[in-house]
């Protein structure tokens, strides 16, 4: 069972769920749920069974699925492979947030059937895990291997993460076209973020520049964030918006430039993934 944390803020009692996961029992249910897969639909063998089935561990399948869409002329696969291989282990922390990451898709999209549909198909997942490999690589003084791969994780998954940027686990980035998030950006856990979302600057200032995302946040499709600004805690940002100041805790805000037009309907919009503003616009204009 997961132990549940509770943290007050603004009068408010939010849950923060940590899994208790043990990845080994995790990974057998990603394996059974393939090997489902492949009864069902034998012409999808070959692929559940190379980057699945056939692996180790989930450390294995996330390298091997990994270099399998990364590599280049210049780091063949078998050597992506390694050097990915190599990082999951120095930081098992990588593996305990991608799990967590993938529990997040399958509990906010209604889309996913299965755990494997993720690691095989969803690239906003891949994008964000080849973050994290290129993040530890960036720590460890390895700068230039961390921005060669972040530019072929923007030219193949079209998600452009600086390797600076903090990401926390239970994230989920869908549909995830055209997303990019700045250097110094800090986006806590349990964030949802969709396509065409950009985390940026506001022009050519240097240092601490780029926004703070807190826990529970969701920012709507094509919305835009720019400048060292915080975004509370369990906040909503509308489709679309361009915010340019900080936003409370557990507010909606939307437009151009964003303003508060209300409070979500939850504590944590990121998990009910409600991007419906209807509510907040006839609490509005009842007021």
């Amino acid at each position: 069972m997961p132990l549940i944390f509770h943290r007050g803020t603004v009068g408010l009692t939010i849950p923060f769920i940590f899994e208790n996961m043990n990845i080994e029992s995790f990974w057998q249910k990603i394996v059974e749920q393939a090997n489902h897969t492949i009864e069902q639909e034998p012409l999808l063998t070959n692929l559940y069974r190379s980057h699945l089935i056939d692996q180790p561990s989930l450390a294995a399948a996330l390298s091997n699925i990994l270099a399998s869409k990364l590599f280049d002329v210049y780091i063949p696969l078998q050597q992506l492979e390694q050097l990915f291989n190599q990082e999951l282990s120095r930081s098992p922390s990588i593996v305990n947030d991608a799990s967590r990451d993938i529990q997040a898709v399958c509990e906010r999209d209604p889309a996913i059937s299965g755990y494997p549909e993720v690691l095989l198909y969803l690239k906003g997942f891949m994008a964000l895990q080849g973050y994290r490999i290129a993040h530890q690589l960036w720590l460890n003084d390895r700068q230039q291997v961390a921005l060669y791969l972040q530019s072929r994780i923007s030219q193949i998954f079209d998600v452009d993460i600086h390797p600076a940027a903090v990401i926390g686990k239970g994230v989920m980035l869908d549909h995830a076209n055209g997303i990019v998030i700045g250097e110094t950006s800090v986006v806590e856990d349990n964030v949802s973020i969709l396509q065409g979302v950009t985390l940026g600057g506001t022009g050519k200032e240097s240092g601490d520049r780029h926004p703070k995302v807190r826990a529970g946040v969701l920012i709507g499709a094509g919305s835009k964030i720019l400048g060292n600004i915080e975004i509370g805690q369990g906040a909503k940002i509308g489709a679309g918006s361009v915010v340019l100041k900080p936003v409370k805790a557990h507010t909606t805000v939307a437009g151009v430039p964003a303003k508060q037009i209300g409070s979500p309907e939850s504590i944590m919009p990121a998990l009910d993934m409600c991007q419906s503003l209807e509510k907040e616009l006839a609490t509005k204009n009842n007021n």
